[in-house]
């Protein structure tokens, strides 16, 4: 399969073939998928880099890696939650790891991912990445606390990468959370920071998991969550 990308916009750089195929197979050997979730991985990354060009999608520093960077480290929250079949993502911008996510499930009966996102044209290309893939998902054009109490039905895991503070997405979490979701939000290196700025606001009781992808990333696992204060928002401030 050709997985050289379109070519993007001038004021970007143009990764190699060899090196895109490279970070690509590295990608899957760490975070291995089948070969239909493979193919549908592939349309996706392929519709980004052409959407890439006229929205961004993501860092464009960070396209060279593209595979290992965003699609690997999406792919490990499955092993975080075997069984969950119905997952939230919270600001779902360039579709990580929500994208990733339903292309993984789409062979799970029952599947089902809801993308959460704000930005007009970012939901745009989610809508057209699920036509593309065929995955199971649905696009919510709404800001995250405005979506969150409006979902019916179950949600098992309910994650985000890259969209706000820890106690805020907490907060956000807090709804489905007490429905029995778990929540799995990817971090950065101040995760123990921004960990500490939480139990400022929250009862917690997190479990943390280094990235498998490298770096200094890690995984947020929480089961519960309690107000510290019951004079709180959604994201953990005083009313």
């Amino acid at each position: 399969m050709n997985t050289a990308p379109p070519r993007p916009a001038p004021s970007e750089a143009i990764p190699s073939r060899e090196a895109l195929a490279a970070d690509r197979a590295a990608a899957l050997a760490l975070t291995p998928v089948s070969r239909e979730t493979e193919a549908r991985l592939d349309r996706f990354v392929e519709l980004l880099w052409t959407w890439q060009a006229k929205t961004n999608l993501v860092s464009p520093a960070t396209l060279p890696k593209l595979w290992s960077r965003h699609v690997s480290d999406s792919l490990q929250l499955l092993n975080l939650a075997p069984s969950a079949k119905v997952w939230m993502d919270l600001g779902s911008g360039g579709g990580f790891p929500g994208m990733v996510l339903a292309c993984a499930l789409t062979e799970t009966p029952g599947a089902m991912v809801h993308l959460v996102e704000r930005n007009g044209k970012k939901a745009g290309f989610l809508r057209e990445a699920l036509r593309v893939t065929g995955a199971p998902g649905t696009v919510h054009l709404a800001n995250i606390e405005d979506t969150v109490d409006r979902v019916a039905g179950p949600i098992d895991c309910v994650t985000a990468r890259a969209v706000a503070p820890l106690h805020q997405l907490i907060g956000y979490a807090v709804p489905l959370v007490k429905r029995g979701a778990k929540a799995l939000f990817l971090k950065g290196q101040d995760v123990e920071v921004e960990l500490t700025e939480a139990t400022k606001y929250w009862k917690i009781e997190p479990r943390l998991h280094s990235s498998r992808t490298g770096g200094q990333g890690w995984i947020v696992e929480i089961d519960e969550i309690k107000h510290r204060n019951p004079s709180t928002g959604h994201d953990g401030s005083p009313l």
